[in-house]
């Protein structure tokens, strides 16, 4: 089998290798589609943290069922996979929250991913398409990721949702978050994400560069301000900047990611009795979520697929100059 290996910072490899054999708890997958993530964008210009190489990256899976020993499945079978794997064992396991174990194993991040022609993953980590296609397959573990933080935020329906950051995450909080019936704002810097935000239901947009966002949200939410906000920019400035936008009592839940340290005022916060928290990864029960709403047509794929390549271009696609990956909202790698 042929795979794709990210060998350093901007080296990418093609390797013929062995098909790989699954042992027990495992299952072989043949491989379909693959979602390219900024999580694999960073990895391979060298800001992933934790990250080593080599490594083959791809965790957003479509393939196919082949072999293994999970219940329930036979060869042909369409699938997807959860790629967060833990032991099980440790504190948060035991909360019922496997998204966030201290021995959280990621595909394509802490263990070689899928950007293969077959791939081995615990049996356990399956879910099986229910009549869906590899298209939708391929995006439920992105949009799992924003169903994640829905469950988080707790979104009643009516209340304002400031989302910050349109990108595939943020489109996918949007989305999620207009089907629970929330009132969505869009913020961001790109007005062509601005436009797809619009598409998925966000009911307001507002230019990040505008030197009058504050007073822009103040006027939509009539001077409440947003009672539940989302970063999905990962950007140390627009996490820190947005506190100045949550309503008293709201919930602001950090999605995005980045390295450095928040700041806020403490007087400010602690006035409003704000709720901070984190979301990472998603549950099982977020994908079975993500996996319904797209069986009963209420997230189009299309929406969200902007960009296919085939798994003999895909690195090409990496290092061109015109950064296209930056582009579009996502790009799917696929198998013939």
């Amino acid at each position: 089998m042929k795979k794709l290996i990210c060998a350093e910072p901007g080296k990418f490899l093609y390797v013929d290798d062995e098909i790989p054999k699954p042992g027990i708890g495992q299952s072989l997958l043949r491989v379909r589609k693959i979602g390219i993530c900024g999580t694999d964008i960073h990895a391979f210009a060298g800001r992933q943290p934790f990250f080593t190489y080599p490594r083959v990256l791809g965790h957003e899976v479509a393939a196919d069922y082949v072999e293994g020993d999970a219940e329930g499945f036979v060869a042909g079978d369409k699938v997807t996979v959860v790629p967060y794997f833990t032991e099980g064992k440790d504190i948060a396991s035991r909360m019922g929250k496997p998204n966030c174990t201290n021995d959280m194993r990621v595909l394509g991040v802490h263990i070689d991913g899928a950007m293969a022609e077959y791939v081995v993953v615990p049996s356990q980590a399956l879910r099986k398409d229910d009549g869906l296609s590899y298209d939708d397959l391929v995006l439920v573990e992105p949009l799992a990721i924003g169903a994640h933080g829905i469950q988080r935020g707790g979104i009643v329906p009516g209340e304002f949702v400031l989302v910050i950051g349109a990108g595939p995450i943020g489109l996918g909080i949007i989305a999620l978050a207009h089907i629970a019936g929330g009132k969505v704002i869009a913020l961001d810097v790109d007005p062509s994400r601005l436009e797809h935000a619009k598409a998925l239901g966000a009911q307001h947009t507002i230019l990040a560069s505008d030197d009058t966002v504050y007073q822009q949200v103040e006027t939509l939410t009539e001077g409440d301000m947003p009672t539940l906000l989302f970063d999905a920019t990962g950007n140390t400035m627009a996490i820190n900047n947005a506190f100045q936008y949550m309503a008293h009592g709201a919930r602001y839940v950090l999605v995005g990611l980045q390295k450095e340290e928040i700041h806020f005022s403490h007087p400010e916060f602690h006035k409003r009795e704000g709720t901070l928290m984190s979301s990472r990864n998603a549950l099982g029960s977020d994908f079975e979520y993500v996996m319904q709403r797209l069986k009963d047509k209420s997230l189009d794929p299309a929406q969200f697929i902007t960009r296919r390549v085939k798994f003999q271009d895909a690195a090409d696609l990496f290092t061109d100059p015109l950064k296209p990956l930056l582009s579009g909202i996502k790009t799917v790698i696929e198998f013939d």
